[in-house]
């Protein structure tokens, strides 16, 4: 396969039919912050088509965003004429991400940027997400093994620590997002689920609503 780095027209390159990678309004608009902050660090991936024409097997939301902004020439990695087997196999690689954050890393890093106000209109990061990470850098009292006082008894063995909440990631239909979060807030309010941070609070209300499913 000989791979051809070049500048192209985004608008003269053609979406796969396959794609399965959705991404909700909220975070085109951060896509295109990206692209204005930082331009296109990361190249468009395209194949060609029998009639010569480019087709995109990665990047596609980069490259709408690229036409929204008016940007006329954005960098393309061409790979030629590849088969549909391979075009797929490319195209899930370039959605799919092999690694996971080092969480207390990722919270260090994020606060060497800026606040998760400044981020969040640029970094493909939720106000839960950002809650979520930020929580790593909380570290409890209790759960170190370190005595009351200078006078602590060593005898006297430590109750355990009981881990009460567990974050969970998941992803919902972009369409559903609105109407989940409002639900979930509405629950909070009337069932006072306002003592604990705002993640715990939403995962408490979360189960409230699908306890009375069950029910």
């Amino acid at each position: 396969m000989s791979i051809k780095q070049m500048m192209a027209d985004p608008r003269a390159l053609r979406p796969n039919p396959w794609n399965t990678n959705v991404v909700s309004p909220d975070n085109e608009a951060k896509i295109e912050e990206s692209i204005r902050r930082h331009g296109f660090i990361k190249p468009v991936i395209v194949r060609r088509l029998m009639d010569d024409s480019m087709e995109i097997l990665g990047g596609e939301h980069r490259s709408a965003a690229a036409v929204r902004l008016g940007i006329t020439e954005i960098p393309v990695f061409d790979l030629g004429r590849i088969d549909d087997q391979k075009a797929k196999e490319i195209g899930l690689i370039d959605n799919a991400r092999y690694g996971a954050d080092d969480m207390l890393g990722l919270a260090n890093l994020l606060e060497e940027l800026g606040t998760p106000d400044d981020l969040a209109s640029f970094l493909p990061y939720s106000d839960t997400d950002f809650a979520s990470i930020f929580s790593s850098t909380t570290i409890a009292l209790d759960d170190l093994d370190l005595p009351d006082d200078d006078h602590a008894s060593p005898s006297v063995p430590k109750a355990p620590v009981v881990q009460t909440h567990q974050v969970m990631r998941f992803k919902i239909p972009a369409a559903d997002c609105s109407d989940i979060t409002a639900k979930i807030e509405k629950v909070m309010k009337r069932q006072g689920f306002t003592e604990s941070d705002q993640l715990t609070n939403a995962g408490d209300a979360l189960v409230w609503l699908i306890n009375q499913v069950e029910a």
